[in-house]
């Protein structure tokens, strides 16, 4: 048994079995985590203080296409099966991408679904999570990375029904700087010209039926976490964004969930620096679309 000051992990995520009354955090459990690894862990909780595992849900197959930069595994039940979307560095062209992979169990194994990644081949993405529309078809969104195109993005791309391929060209959400609280920065070797960032974006439909867009970036280099908004609550937007982040105390890529009582929750990892980064939980409160750090609202009230 660990407890989340034990547990090494970034970019968490949780799926709550609410049949078994337990949660399985998932996340880039590797500890070389910026170079060569090739595993996805879970670990399995009754609350989420403690934590028995790690279970191992993926190790790749020697001709696997990727063997570095196994990142943010993040898992949907979906017509009768588990799908792991995950981030993977591919060994032929060298560009990153979010392949989709299929277990029927919670602690695997997953296998490879899609026939490679199913990002565009030629771009640097990362982070994608299934989103099920109003039609009930399935679409993934994921970032279009800095490294690349300088001013992150978020973009989203319908999928088949079987979650193996896109069906059509990716569609631009929006840029990190048109959102008001991210700010840019300068890197030495790459994109030197003002870059921001867009990392781990979560789908959330609000009570009051508004869909709302978690995603992370940087306010001042320290990593945080803010929310935008669909003007027509359809994930092709258009999107307005909050004025200040959810969090900017150096966390991020996080998601939003109800635990077993019904208490929504942000799960992020904090710090952002290996090897300390940690899973960290935050009760939220919500309130016609307005999402609180409960914290937050006690300190109004002192």
């Amino acid at each position: 048994m660990r407890t989340n000051q034990e547990v090494q992990i970034r970019d968490p995520f949780i799926y709550v079995d609410r049949k078994e009354s337990k949660y399985y955090l998932y996340g880039s459990t590797d500890r070389n985590i910026w170079g060569k690894g090739t595993s996805f862990d879970v670990w399995v909780g009754n609350d989420l203080k403690n934590w028995e595992g790690p279970y191992p849900v993926f190790r790749p197959e020697q001709d696997f296409y990727s063997e570095e930069n196994f990142w943010a595994p993040e898992v949907h039940y979906y017509k009768g099966a588990y799908y792991m979307f995950a981030t993977f560095l591919l060994k032929g062209s060298g560009f990153r991408g979010t392949a989709t992979l299929k277990s029927n169990s919670l602690t695997g194994p997953f296998t490879p679904h899609s026939e490679g990644v199913v990002t565009p081949d030629d771009w640097f993405s990362l982070d994608g999570t299934l989103h099920i529309d109003d039609e009930g078809m399935p679409w993934m969104v994921f970032c279009h990375e800095w490294v690349q195109i300088g001013d992150g993005e978020i973009c989203a791309v319908r999928l088949s029904e079987d979650l193996k391929e896109a069906l059509d060209e990716p569609v631009t959400l929006f840029a990190a700087s048109d959102a008001p609280w991210p700010t840019s920065f300068k890197h030495k070797t790459r994109n030197t010209q003002a870059n921001y960032v867009t990392d781990g974006p979560y789908v959330y439909r609000a009570e009051n039926d508004e869909l709302l867009l978690l995603w992370a970036s940087f306010v001042d280099n320290v990593y945080a976490q803010g929310i935008s908004r669909s003007k027509t609550g359809k994930i092709t937007g258009p999107w307005l964004h909050d004025e200040e982040p959810l969090f900017s105390s150096d966390g991020g890529h996080g998601m939003l969930f109800h635990d077993l009582h019904d208490q929504l929750h942000l799960t992020l990892h904090s710090p952002n620096k290996t090897p300390n980064e940690r899973p960290v939980f935050i009760e939220l409160d919500e309130n016609n679309g307005s999402i609180r750090r409960r914290d937050d609202e006690s300190k109004r009230n002192r």
